[in-house]
């Protein structure tokens, strides 16, 4: 029964998607809530920390931790709002906008190594469905 559950089915391909993520990103990589967040910061603009945390689907104390520790390696930079003192803004610093080409790479290379086991249709119906649920 529980191999047909899809949380539990779900679970495990995460689980997988993680192993594969730690694999390549490295132990000095971004973790994958990390790079969702540095993901979004390299279009360029600068956000404020509550809407990166909406973009990413993380509560505002994840994305506060998230944002403290890559604000920690240099990665982004924290700076008040000009138009509300209780925001806070956030933009990757120089040295996270030059990991991020990098960081691409390696991110294609994590979904082609988690999408291994499927054909490429099966891969792209997958992706849909995925994007259908959300």
């Amino acid at each position: 029964m529980l191999d047909e559950q899809v949380g539990f089915l779900m679970r495990r391909a995460q689980q997988r998607h993680i192993s594969i993520f730690q694999r390549i990103m490295g132990d000095d990589g971004p973790t994958p809530t990390q790079f969702a967040a540095m993901s979004k910061l390299s279009a360029g603009e600068e956000i404020s920390q509550n809407l990166l945390g909406r973009m990413t689907a993380m509560d505002p104390a994840t994305i506060k931790g998230v944002i403290a520790r890559l604000e920690e390696r240099g990665l982004v930079e924290r700076l008040p709002d000009p138009d509300d003192q209780r925001r806070v803004r956030v933009r990757l610093s120089a040295k996270g906008h030059e990991a991020i080409p990098g960081l691409l790479e390696k991110a294609k290379a994590i979904t082609a190594a988690t999408l291994a086991p499927l054909s490429r249709e099966e891969a792209e119906r997958l992706l849909a469905l995925l994007a259908r649920l959300d």
